[in-house]
This record gives structure tokens, C-alpha cells and sequence, in this order.
């Protein structure tokens, strides 16, 4: 029996609740590929799910039962098929792949809203392993050479297409992006700025990182430290936003729809800076304004996301890497403020 090394999260709770151990390697189904992980980076869903943020009452995960423990975390893979299973080509073996994050029954075009849409790392073991199993049509011929780098996209950067395509951008509009230097945001500024032409105003807390936002497409970058945010919002733009990309929640809530054009959209996929917030009616339906409530993407969403990866407009931002025997470190450095771009596991 070949034995390989893994984290598991043992139960909700702190960082303890991660144990590097050793399990017998995974074996594919018969439609199943066995990946030789070389790369995972860390989302919140992750640190989410760990800490029970996810779901209602005590249970935590994608789906209404709750995480199955213990689970192997990990979500934004890319590594190399070594095995694959009886229905699936050996011409598949060697290939270098990136992995579409979830299963679903839902149909095309809505996959991502299906009530079974079930998570690799929350409801399937992950990639904080050195190999994991995947079913073959979910794989994907990986973007770039590099597999640190294509291994950032797979959920951040198909959560960022779907919410500008949820929102529609069009050239020359111009489109706020919260949390910009996070893993979705700097993603958000580069498919707004760089795929859909739009100029986009960046927010961020440390305006020393606003020449490399800059550099990833952003227009403008303000500090959400500002006491005069919405009034700068209003000044650089010369009036109203037409759409606001949120993954920040309550923190901003109030000033993203006040710098709304009418007829505005506001499309959120996280809420790092709370998750509850009030809402003045008068103000979204006197602006009839729009809201959208945004999770992952669809299949088509990845492949036209891996496209524009492969022709350049979307380029990794990699703030640093770990071991994947420091997966409690890397997890802690995941949840500071100031750094831009993701955090990359290798085993």
C-alpha cells in the first residue's frame, strides 16, 4: 500500500484543527483521474469551512448535512494525472491539469446554482495532499507552464468572471472593486480592466500597493481608511459608478450603493468584513438599483476564464508560497491584511 502525506481538518474549530497526516493514496473511480498534486492555493472558503462559517447552526460546509470529517481541505489545484480509471483514456496520463472545483447535476449554465453543487475540499477531499482524485471531465488542460501560477484561478478567479458577467460590464464603464488586493478582488480588477475595458477604481487599506494595482489594470486606488471615501469615489470618477464588484460585505455595504449610479448593480461574493448589514429601501428603489448575490461560475465561465489566462490578460498574483507541511501557517498568513494576491501551498 503506497502511503502519501495530507492535512486533514479534524473538526470545526482553530488552527489545530489541522493535522498533517499520513493515508493510503486515493484511487480513482472508473471515471476518475488520480492527480499528482504540484500546486494549491488557499481560499477562504477553506479557513471558512475550518472555522464553521459556512451553513447554519453547529454545521459548516456546501451541503445542508455539513462537512464530513475528517476532510482534506483545498480547492485551487494543478498537478499531473498519473493514474486514471477504467472509462476515462490513457491518453490522459501525463497531462498537466488545472481541476473545475465542484459537481453539480444542475445544467448547463446554471451548474453553480444546482442544490447538489458539491466542493472539492468541503464535501471531496482536496488538494492539501500530494494527490487527489477528480472526476476526468472536470480536469483541464492547465493555463500557464507554471503550476504555482495555474493554480491560483480555478476559485477565485472563476468567482470573479462570474460576477462580471453576472453584472454585464461593458467598455468604458466604470466598475468599483473592494478588497482589491485580495485573491478574488486582484482578479476582479484585471477581468474588468483587461477583458471587459472597463476602468475600474480599486479599494484597498494600504495605498502602497496602489502602483501594482495600477499595474493589474486599476484606474484609480483609494483607501477604504478614508473618511471622506464616498466623496472621493464621486470626485475621481466625476459622478456615479455604474457597478460595484463586494467581497468585503457590511464594511462597505452603505458606501458602494450611495456611489451607484441609478440603475447600478452591485454584485457580492464574500464578506470578509461582515456578513450582516443593514438596508435602506428607499435608497434601492429609488436608484433602482440591482443586487446580486454571486458563488463560483460555470463551466463555460472557467473555459473562457483559462482562455484569457492563456492569452494574458489575467495573469497569477502570487504573494508567497508555503509547504504543505505549514498549511496552519499558511492559513494565519492567509487571514492578514496588506498582502496582494494568493497564498500557494506545495507539496
Amino acid at each position: 500500500m503506497i502511503i502519501i502525506k495530507a492535512v486533514q481538518v479534524t473538526g470545526y474549530g482553530d488552527l489545530d484543527k489541522l493535522e498533517i497526516v499520513n493515508i493510503p493514496i486515493p484511487k480513482p473511480k472508473e471515471n476518475e483521474v488520480l492527480i499528482q498534486v504540484k500546486a494549491c492555493a488557499i481560499n477562504n472558503t477553506e479557513i471558512w469551512m475550518r472555522e464553521g462559517a459556512y451553513g447554519n447552526d453547529s454545521k459548516s460546509g456546501w451541503r445542508k448535512e455539513g462537512v464530513q470529517f475528517p476532510r482534506t481541505p483545498g480547492s485551487d489545484i494543478a498537478g499531473v494525472v498519473v493514474q486514471v480509471g477504467d472509462q476515462v483514456s490513457s491518453s490522459m496520463i501525463g497531462k498537466s491539469v488545472v481541476v473545475f472545483p465542484f459537481t453539480s447535476s444542475g445544467e448547463e449554465g446554471v451548474e453553480n446554482i444546482s442544490e447538489d453543487m458539491s466542493f472539492i475540499g468541503s464535501e471531496y477531499d482536496g488538494g492539501y495532499a500530494e494527490y487527489v482524485v477528480w472526476p476526468a471531465d472536470l480536469c483541464f488542460d492547465m493555463p500557464l507552464v507554471d503550476f504555482k501560477e495555474s493554480a491560483v484561478f480555478s476559485v477565485s478567479g472563476l468567482t470573479a468572471w462570474h460576477m462580471a458577467e453576472q453584472v454585464k460590464i461593458k467598455p468604458n464603464e466604470t466598475v468599483m472593486v473592494t478588497g482589491a488586493n485580495g485573491g478574488v478582488g486582484s482578479f476582479n480588477v484585471q477581468i474588468a480592466a483587461n477583458v471587459f475595458k472597463a476602468k475600474v477604481i480599486a479599494i484597498v487599506g494600504d495605498l502602497s500597493l496602489k502602483e501594482q494595482l495600477i499595474a493589474l489594470g486599476a484606474t484609480h486606488v483609494l483607501s477604504y481608511k478614508s473618511k471622506n471615501l464616498e466623496e472621493e469615489i464621486l470626485d475621481i470618477n466625476n459622478g456615479p459608478v455604474d457597478s460595484v464588484l463586494d467581497v468585503v460585505g457590511d464594511a462597505l455595504f452603505e458606501t458602494s450603493l450611495k456611489v451607484l449610479k441609478n440603475g447600478g448593480k452591485f454584485c457580492i461574493s464574500g464578506s470578509a468584513g461582515g456578513q450582516k448589514s443593514e438596508l435602506d429601501f428607499k435608497l434601492l428603489y429609488l436608484k433602482h438599483l440591482r443586487l446580486y448575490g454571486s458563488v463560483l461560475g460555470t463551466k463555460q465561465d472557467y473555459q473562457n476564464m483559462l482562455k484569457a489566462i492563456s492569452n494574458k490578460q489575467i495573469k497569477a498574483v502570487i504573494d508567497c508560497t508555503f509547504p504543505l507541511e505549514q498549511a496552519r501557517q499558511a492559513q494565519s498568513y492567509f487571514k492578514k491584511s496588506g498582502k496582494l494576491g494568493k497564498v500557494v501551498l506545495i507539496p
